[in-house]
């Protein structure tokens, strides 16, 4: 079978109940918080990882079916790093008829002469590939950016600010970004990880790896946050749900942060 066969998307898994349990999901959140409305062009960051191809999948199936009219356009960001298979990327793009944008950057050489000894790949990887998504979004004349994170990464990041930064803080499923013109989105808020990973087997989808110098080693505090709330889930087996819930049901009146009473006040 040809590599465009390989990564032909089947109409038989978008009729799958975990697919449809997806595009629910999805559906709920963009409902929910109004993440998308007619007439907008989106562009969605695909890395090649599982969640970006499924952020995909699913906003374009909704696309198809939805009651107001608006774009997608897959936008890949390569970081430079030696290895990268940019060419998978964009034969699935291709044959799955997506319109995109490849970009090519020097970030892996920045960050090799500006990343300070002993300080986080990924925190200077990031941050240089979300002011990249957001020219090319503009560039492309985008107003939003659907990023892939799901339910388990607005879990986690609220534990690990609490636990290594002091704040009470996570993700917010819109937000106008720092330039003041593109809205960040994140659809797959309620989706829960191990869904995913379990239709991008289903799906054969062709994962790539980033391969930065420390993929696989890196971010070792979300590690230590997965395999605790591993370990909780077992005796709690709604401890996801309800901490995702706890995001939306806030009392600031209850919390220790004095302009939250001023606020109130």
């Amino acid at each position: 079978m040809s590599a465009s066969g390989m990564n032909k998307i089947s109409t038989r898994f978008t009729e799958h109940r975990l697919f449809k349990k997806l595009r629910h999901g999805v559906g709920k959140a963009i409902g929910d918080f109004g993440l998308i409305e007619k007439g907008d062009r989106i562009a969605v960051a695909v890395s090649g990882g599982k969640d970006s191809y499924t952020l995909l999948l699913v906003l374009d199936e909704l696309r198809k079916r939805a009651p107001v009219p608006f774009e997608l356009i897959a936008v890949n960001i390569d970081s430079g790093y030696p290895g990268y298979r940019t060419d998978v990327i964009e034969d699935f793009l291709q044959t799955n008829n997506f319109a995109y944008r490849m970009v090519p950057s020097e970030h892996y050489a920045i960050i090799q002469e500006k990343r300070r000894p002993g300080s986080s790949y990924c925190s200077i990887c990031s941050r240089l590939k979300r002011g990249e998504l957001y020219g090319v979004a503009r560039t492309l004349g985008c107003n939003k950016l659907a990023l892939g994170h799901h339910q388990d990464d607005f879990i986690e990041t609220l534990l690990l600010n609490q636990f290594f930064v002091g704040s009470l803080k996570s993700m917010a499923a819109s937000m106008l970004a720092d330039n003041g013109i593109i809205t960040v989105i994140r659809p797959l808020v309620y989706l829960a990880e191990e869904d995913i990973i379990a239709f991008s087997r289903l799906a054969e989808l062709p994962v790539v790896c980033c391969c930065c110098p420390v993929c696989g080693s890196a971010d070792m505090q979300r590690k230590r946050v997965k395999r605790l709330l591993s370990e909780l889930q077992v005796d709690i087996p709604h401890i996801k749900n309800s901490m995702l819930k706890a995001l939306s049901n806030v009392h600031p009146r209850h919390l220790l942060d004095s302009s939250l009473r001023r606020v109130a006040a």
